[in-house]
């Protein structure tokens, strides 16, 4: 984690330049995690937002629930600052630099999400064991929702989400940055799970409502709701 903390304090500055090149419809995948919080927008809903990154979802979830009272939690202080700079100093958003992997749950939330960022978790169990902290601490009710990178049932269609992940780069990433830097930092540095073990985890660990509810060859959002 240390690693990829490094790598995004570098890289927190032309986060929001280089996302929409290199994830494929990266402003719909956040419309989606955003879209499918079921409260009332006028809710004072409590959220929690795992890996916030440059704000982009935190954002998205204050211009649907105003009333919403937001923690931004981070690895790398350079992002926490990059998100502060596009929300503001405000009563209702909380800014936190640290590894949500040791992040306590001290209060209950109505609402946790995460994007593109739980992959980092190391293997498996971890991933696992931390489902189970972010069910333990919603509120009855509350929801999960990850948008992140995942893995295909088989080789074969992993193969074909790689190829078509490295197709939509092409489009806007010189090959050779390509093949020299993202995907050797998604070989090295990303631990993504296949779909649907991860919808099995969830479901077994007490979430229901658990469903996909958006999806492009190895990008989805998916989550549940705490009975």
């Amino acid at each position: 984690m240390d690693r990829v903390r490094k790598f995004f304090e570098q890289e927190a500055k032309a986060f929001d330049r280089k996302i929409v090149s290199l994830i494929p419809h990266y402003a719909q995948m956040v419309e989606a995690l955003v879209r499918v919080v079921p409260f009332e927008e006028s809710a004072a809903v409590q959220v929690i937002d795992l890996g916030c990154g440059t704000g982009i979802v935190a954002k998205g979830i204050l211009g649907r629930f105003p009333n919403a009272r937001v923690t931004c939690l981070d690895l790398a202080e350079n992002m926490i600052a990059v998100a502060q700079a596009r929300l503001g100093v405000r009563p209702e958003i909380r800014y936190l630099a640290g590894d949500f992997n040791s992040f306590e749950f001290h209060s209950e939330y109505d609402v946790a999400v995460s994007s593109l960022a739980l992959h980092h978790l190391a293997t498996d169990e971890d991933k696992r064991r931390f489902y189970r902290r972010i069910y333990d601490g919603l509120h009855s009710g509350g929801v999960f929702y990850n948008a992140d990178v995942v893995l295909g049932s088989s080789n074969a269609l992993q193969t074909v989400y790689l190829e078509r992940w490295r197709n939509f780069m092409r489009r806007h990433v010189p090959q050779q940055e390509i093949e020299e830097k993202w995907i050797p930092n998604y070989e090295d540095d990303d631990r993504p799970a296949k779909l649907m073990d991860q919808l099995v985890w969830l479901a077994e660990i007490g979430f229901s409502e658990v469903d996909v509810v958006w999806k492009y060859f190895n990008f989805a959002v998916y989550g549940g709701r705490k009975r």
